[in-house]
């Protein structure tokens, strides 16, 4: 066999296979036109060996739903304990202190209250009873624009020790959605009527997400004294940590109003912090 003839049967088998590529590929196009017209088109032959050809999944509803090992694992929910006595005192760096006003809000009392902390920059905490915060929201929303803090001190400020497990669910749960309304959130602590605690309020409270804080210093105010005489006690009082107890309600609060203006600028000039607590859940 010549060259010549080497290459000339050389190409015409090449153009062979190329002839058979074009018309496997015509006859896959003309299956596929013939699908999305109506005609049926013929079953390709399988090929003699291997596995068969694997039909496509359908899209199913679970495939839609996200998976659960994605995303940000859960927060345990949050408790909080049930205490067996008030908390007295709070923690704090440096030279901390928190102010606290009973039995409002008074409309008489509590804005001129909020003036001065305003005024000085200064959070405080107010417990609230519930007969008087309904008719006073304003002042509730105001303390939270400010950043006070709102605690449950009752709706109608009885002595809990002679009251029912229900009637005391009763009286926080009632004034829980009062600050809750006003103020934006429910309260996370809660103060016993006249500092007088049982187990049913520590419980209750501790159900109702709420922390029971007492007093260190008690200014007496409620006693009707001098403004100076209210300074004075918490000037001497005053160390890390401690709690202030003075009252913007329940009585004539003017002397408690001229002894928070004088008091408050001595303590900051002391180097003293006047802040809110921070809760600890378990």
């Amino acid at each position: 066999m010549t060259k010549d003839q080497f290459l000339t049967r050389l190409l015409s088998r090449r153009r062979a296979l190329l002839a058979g590529a074009a018309a496997v590929g015509a006859a896959g196009t003309a299956g596929l036109f013939a699908a999305g017209t109506g005609d049926t088109p013929k079953r390709p032959v399988l090929p003699a060996a291997g596995p068969p050809a694997r039909r496509p999944l359908k899209p199913s509803a679970y495939r839609l739903q996200p998976l659960t090992g994605y995303g940000p694992p859960r927060a345990a929910p949050r408790r909080t304990l049930v205490r067996h006595e008030p908390l007295l005192k709070v923690s704090g760096r440096g030279r901390t202190m928190v102010l606290t006003f009973d039995d409002g809000p008074d409309p008489r009392y509590t804005p001129d209250i909020l003036d001065t902390l305003a005024e000085y920059d200064v959070r405080a905490m107010f417990f609230v009873c519930g007969e008087m915060a309904v008719d006073n929201k304003d002042l509730l929303t105001r303390m939270s624009d400010e950043g006070h803090t709102v605690g449950n001190h009752t709706w109608s400020h009885p002595l809990l020790t002679r009251l029912s497990r229900g009637r005391i669910r009763s009286e926080m749960e009632r004034t829980c959605d009062v600050i809750e309304e006003a103020y934006g959130e429910r309260p996370q602590w809660f103060r016993a009527p006249y500092g007088a605690w049982n187990r049913a309020a520590f419980q209750l409270g501790a159900e109702l997400g709420m922390e029971p804080l007492a007093w260190t210093v008690d200014t007496l105010d409620w006693t009707a004294p001098a403004a100076r005489t209210i300074a004075g006690r918490v000037e001497n009082g005053a160390a890390p940590g401690v709690v202030v107890l003075s009252h913007d309600a329940g009585g004539d609060r003017s002397q408690s109003v001229r002894a928070l203006r004088d008091y408050l600028p001595q303590l900051l000039d002391s180097g003293y912090h006047i802040t809110v607590p921070r809760r600890h859940y378990a």
